[in-house]
């Protein structure tokens, strides 16, 4: 291949990949600007899944293809697309244990840069503590996760322990300690822990759809 044609290609992948990159971050016009123009409470939730949530601006990049209904389409590695200050409520649920520390930082920070002063956070992850009850309990594989989830098959404790921490794309899990450590290193020091579906703000009660989301905590701006 002649370096023309290269060049001509590289040209082509470049214009190609910008061209696809511009499509999906297109969010979903009739969503956004409904919410916005009849002053509704603006709220987004992040790594939706399946789990749409009426009201809400549901967020997720589909990864998995099998979200039947999503209003963004999102990969958020990119900064969403809504202004700074203009967001009421953030929620997630077991969202940021599937990233890095590296990985959650910036995406953290984007999350809180959309939010109005004043606004609020909730993020529900499962507790790293639980897990490692459940390790140690010698009755571990009667656990209700265990059935509920399929994992009869798991033969130690340790097995199941190693799991959680390397399955279902987990990358970093977090303890209150080391939450509350992340979210001092990132400069957010107004927060509080919160306990299953239920909050002191009516938008945020009976969110969580998980029982094992077990750590949750509300990061005020």
């Amino acid at each position: 291949m002649t370096t023309l044609a290269i060049s001509q290609l590289k040209r082509y992948v470049r214009q190609f990949c910008h061209e696809v990159s511009s499509t999906a971050k297109k969010p979903n016009p009739e969503v956004v600007t409904d919410l916005i123009k009849n002053k509704k409470v603006i709220k987004l939730n992040i790594g939706c899944g399946t789990d749409y949530k009426r009201g809400w601006i549901n967020v997720d990049n589909n990864s998995d293809n099998n979200i039947k209904k999503l209003d963004l389409n999102w990969d958020l590695r990119n900064p969403l697309p809504f202004a700074d200050n203009s967001v009421d409520f953030v929620f997630n649920e077991h969202f940021f244990e599937h990233l890095t520390i590296e990985e959650s930082e910036p995406i953290m920070a984007d999350l809180m840069r959309v939010l109005k002063p004043g606004g609020i956070m909730r993020v529900a992850m499962p507790d790293l503590r639980e897990v490692v009850k459940a390790y140690l309990d010698p009755n571990w594989n009667k656990k209700a996760f265990i059935k509920q989830f399929g994992l009869e098959f798991v033969q130690t404790p340790a097995e199941m322990l190693n799991m959680n921490f390397y399955w279902w794309g987990h990358r970093w899990l977090y303890d209150w300690e080391e939450l509350q450590r992340r979210l001092k290193e990132r400069g957010y020091n107004k927060y509080k822990k919160c306990s299953l579906r239920n909050s002191s703000h009516k938008e945020l009660k009976n969110l969580e759809t998980r029982d094992e989301s077990r750590l949750i905590v509300e990061v005020t701006k």
